[in-house]
């Protein structure tokens, strides 16, 4: 048969089956698409960009009890939250899902719209703050549910945790959408470094707006999330302050103690066992958890070993020795500092990845799962070794789940590094509060008072005590911490459940209960 530019061509062919021949798009009333498609390319101007927030909200379809996303690389920098609730909440919405990958002090303002019913129910990584403090005192009627990074990027792949719309900052984005973290054909002002948070809500969320406080010219190269994935693009002042994302648990610590801790927890991965040439590694948050890749360095050096990759969240230092030849590759899910944002944009072996590949289960590639050694932190650690990053010891949220889980599952020696006393308080005790890593995936903890090797590790164990390093047992720590400080009460709880903490494959490891006031 003729097909629409007169071609004669056959319908079907052994082997290959039925055809569908040419057909002009004139022929077929789609002048339209020729005229849109001409429209773009002589018009860039004519794009996704909407006028406003609001304008965006409306054209994603936002209906109450939907389910909206954000990220969290700007930290306690970020704008975009607060700014797109407000929005949200004058428009009129109510019973929201609220799933941003994690919550800091800056989103106090989110009490008022739970207060005033915007929001039903919040999904996310940690809480910090007086959000936090709120949420645990009783604030919303359904539980937050806390899940791990690789947890959370799986729920999305998944459906189980479905994204109606997701709002994005981009520090860099032409008027189509394709954006990165960090700069375009000009410096961004609000570089935040590697999305890697955000580019599972990009893939999988049936809206996307993007938030840009940096419109560069088409095409954005290299681009983080591509055109393809965006619906909308609003364009306002500012997105975010970059300065702040090295705050808190991304701090650069001076305090003595914890840098002793950091010095053997290098001590103790240089005699693990796994500390060989072409070694990989992450660094968690929290003081003594990133100073010791300082530490290691020196090591490294003076036995000439190269680290394979690094992975996770980023900082300055693990940038540097990048950059010096000591680690060949970074993998890199968050920047922690502005340093590690710069690296990311200059260096070619400085790779951005998702979340999805860096820790989910469900992945086949997750990176977390290719891991030699993790130094990871504690809020508390109990005798059969599961930990606590997620509520003080006055059983108030005030952290995050993070890829703590994810991270331990995955690395062959997980190390957890942690002060033998916070305060007048013992980090080690009978139970802890709230589980978020199970027991039975920590290998070592490291604290300024002495080393403990879970029982299920003999190999590590013998290892230390080779090269002559101290080791003795958990319950050994923990009673050399009560006969210091005593040991605390045991805090009351109310009957209310106020969180629900999930393992990183989704199932329930623990609760979190109002505390009695």
């Amino acid at each position: 048969m003729l097909n629409g530019v007169n071609r004669e061509v056959p319908m079907e062919i052994e082997g290959l089956g039925v055809l569908r021949p040419y057909q002009s798009l004139v022929k077929n009333g789609q002048a339209k698409n020729i005229e849109r498609l001409k429209d773009r390319q002589m018009n860039p101007s004519k794009n996704k960009i909407v006028g406003s927030i609001e304008k965006a909200i409306e054209s994603a379809g936002l209906k109450d009890g939907m389910t909206i996303s954000f990220h969290h690389h700007f930290r306690n920098g970020d704008y975009i939250v607060n700014m797109v609730m407000d929005v949200i909440a004058k428009m009129g919405f109510k019973d929201l899902v609220l799933a941003p990958s994690s919550l800091t002090d800056i989103h106090a303002p989110l009490i008022r719209h739970i207060k005033n019913g915007v929001v039903r129910r919040i999904e996310t990584s940690g809480l910090r703050g007086e959000l936090a403090t709120e949420i645990s005192n009783g604030l919303m009627d359904v539980p937050v549910v806390i899940n791990s990074h690789g947890g959370r990027a799986r729920a999305i792949a998944s459906g189980e945790l479905p994204i109606d719309v997701a709002f994005l900052g981009a520090p860099s984005s032409d008027s189509y959408g394709n954006a990165n973290g960090y700069s375009g054909q000009n410096s961004a002002p609000s570089a935040c470094g590697s999305l890697g948070y955000a580019l599972v809500d990009a893939q999988h969320a049936k809206k996307v707006v993007l938030i840009t406080d940096n419109l560069v010219p088409y095409p954005n190269t290299p681009f983080s999330i591509s055109e393809s994935q965006v619906d909308y693009i609003v364009v306002v002042d500012s997105i975010g302050d970059p300065t702040k994302i090295g705050s808190g648990a991304t701090r650069y610590t001076k305090n003595p103690k914890e840098l002793m801790i950091a010095q053997t927890a290098a001590d103790v991965i240089e005699a693990s066992g796994y500390f060989t040439d072409g070694f990989s590694m992450q660094m968690g948050s929290g003081g003594a958890s990133l100073a010791t890749t300082r530490f290691l360095r020196e090591k490294m050096i003076a036995a000439n070993i190269k680290c394979s990759f690094a992975l996770g969240g980023i900082t300055g230092h693990i940038a540097a020795m990048h950059e010096e030849g000591l680690i060949n590759r970074i993998l890199d899910v968050q920047g922690f500092d502005l340093t590690a944002v710069e690296s990311l944009k200059k260096n070619r072996f400085h790779h951005q990845i998702d979340a999805e590949f860096y820790a989910s289960p469900d992945n086949a590639g997750c990176a977390a799962h290719q891991l030699d050694v993790v130094v990871l932190s504690a809020l508390e650690i109990d005798l059969d070794f599961n930990v606590n990053v997620i509520t003080g010891s006055d059983g108030v949220i005030r952290g995050a789940s993070g890829g703590h889980s994810d991270t331990a599952a995955g690395a062959s020696c997980a190390i957890i590094v942690a002060p033998l006393i916070r305060g007048r308080i013992p980090s080690i005790l009978d139970r802890v509060n709230t589980i978020v890593t199970p027991g039975h995936i920590v290998d070592v903890l490291v604290t300024d008072q002495g080393i403990a090797v879970n029982p299920l590790r003999k190999d590590i164990e013998q290892n230390l005590k080779t090269a002559g390093i101290p080791v003795v047992s958990i319950d050994e720590l923990k009673a050399k911490a009560e006969r210091i400080v005593g040991k605390p009460d045991l805090i009351q709880w109310e009957d209310k459940i106020v969180g629900v903490v999930k393992y990183r494959d989704g199932s329930v490891i623990d609760v979190i209960r109002q505390v009695k006031k």
